[in-house]
């Protein structure tokens, strides 16, 4: 195991509720804030009444900006930056998914800086100050409610980039599982791909004697192979959701990543389609998934091996290791299948046209590998979308 500082600053208010109760947190950092939002659905569930109401009792003014779309654009982000300065707006309160969480990082980093906050998804320097961000959970997936990262795309160049900073964990999160009874099922199956997505990048480690965290990957995996399909079933099942969505802020609050180190390839590539063809991100990722770990079994074989046994509960058969591994591997692609997502390029209607255009953008034009479980070029990446087909 790795020395590790684990620190997660985020408060939580968990349960029926506490959306009521949003403005006594906020007015704790400004009396004047940026409402960030998506697309009407908060407004026609009632949802925005409720948040806006708690926001008034509490003497809190707010300026909104609403339209964050999946895969959030840089274009919003740079007009909720000019919002914050012009308004000197004290703080950023994202009701909304992963998506709209991830853009009111963005502007939380921008609005304190003169220049581009792009700059920072393209490494040109890190943030060193940012806006106070508070969240109203409706989608349980992304996991940003409690996490350092954020994800947008540039529409110049369809590149989608990716930050990581201590300094945008939100200050608090408001999970109440009853914002998500109304969710299509194929968000659902969306966000609980990317949730299981976010704990197999950490569970493919190099990192030896991680045993502990093994076994919390692997129950909150099981976790959520077993209530999935409870919660598409019955999507008002208050119990079922409330396990999904605690299991999808652990998954991705850097507890589990505690003394070792994750891969991220495949998010790296999947970041490439969904880039350019605007695609759900967990439907992306049950499509690379796979795909990443035909190409890389290999490397560690028994690990595989492992996960197969305990997580899918496929058959230990000590003479074909590999065999059980693959087994596995099939499992996961037939969970994904269950879910409603496809597992190939083809179920989202991608041809091989751009797939050597994919393999370049992710590498930096093969100046720089990714992934850290196998190092993967330029033509390992090829060759891997070249699997998803």
């Amino acid at each position: 195991m790795k020395n590790f500082q684990f620190q997660n600053p985020t408060r939580i208010l968990f349960g029926r509720g506490y959306e009521e109760k949003v403005g006594a947190q906020v007015a704790g950092y400004s009396k004047n804030v940026l409402l960030h939002f998506g697309g009407g659905s908060i407004k026609t569930s009632g949802l925005y009444d409720r948040v806006t109401a708690s926001l008034k009792k509490a003497g809190v003014e707010w300026v909104e900006l609403g339209g964050v779309k999946p895969n959030p654009r840089l274009s919003l982000v740079h007009e909720g930056v000019k919002l914050c300065k012009e308004h000197k707006l004290g703080l950023i309160l994202a009701v909304g998914g992963g998506s709209v969480i991830d853009s009111a990082k963005a502007i939380a980093m921008g609005a304190v800086i003169e220049g581009d906050v792009w700059d920072f998804y393209l490494g040109k320097g890190a943030p060193v100050d940012a806006l106070p961000i508070g969240t109203v959970l409706t989608i349980p997936a992304a996991g940003s409610e409690a996490s350092t990262g954020t994800v947008i795309t540039n529409e110049e160049g369809w590149l989608k980039r990716a930050v990581n900073s201590e300094l945008i964990y939100p200050r608090f999160s408001v999970l109440n599982p009853e914002l998500a009874f109304s969710l299509p099922k194929f968000q659902v199956a969306c966000g609980v791909t990317d949730i299981m997505a976010h704990l197999m990048e950490r569970y493919f480690t190099n990192i030896t004697h991680v045993s502990f965290t093994d076994r919390l990957l692997e129950a909150t995996m099981k976790t959520l192979i077993n209530l999935a399909p409870k919660v598409l079933e019955n999507p008002q099942d208050y119990d079922a959701w409330s396990e999904l969505m605690w299991a999808g802020t652990v998954a991705h609050n850097n507890l589990l990543d505690t003394g070792r180190v994750g891969d991220w390839a495949s998010h790296d590539i999947e970041h490439e389609i969904s880039g350019i063809y605007d695609i759900a991100h967990g439907a992306g990722l049950a499509v690379v998934f796979p795909a990443w770990m035909k190409h890389v079994l290999h490397h560690d074989l028994n690990r595989f091996v492992q996960w197969s046994v305990r997580v899918w509960n496929v058959e230990m058969d000590v003479f074909n290791p590999e065999a059980v591994a693959r087994a596995g591997i099939e499992k996961m692609e037939a969970f994904f299948h269950s879910l409603g997502l496809g597992t190939q390029l083809a179920d989202l209607e991608i041809k091989d046209d751009r797939i050597t255009e994919m393999a370049d953008k992710c590498t930096g034009g093969n100046t720089r590998t990714v992934g850290n479980f196998v190092k993967l070029d330029r033509a390992a990446v090829r060759e891997i979308l070249l699997l998803a087909q």
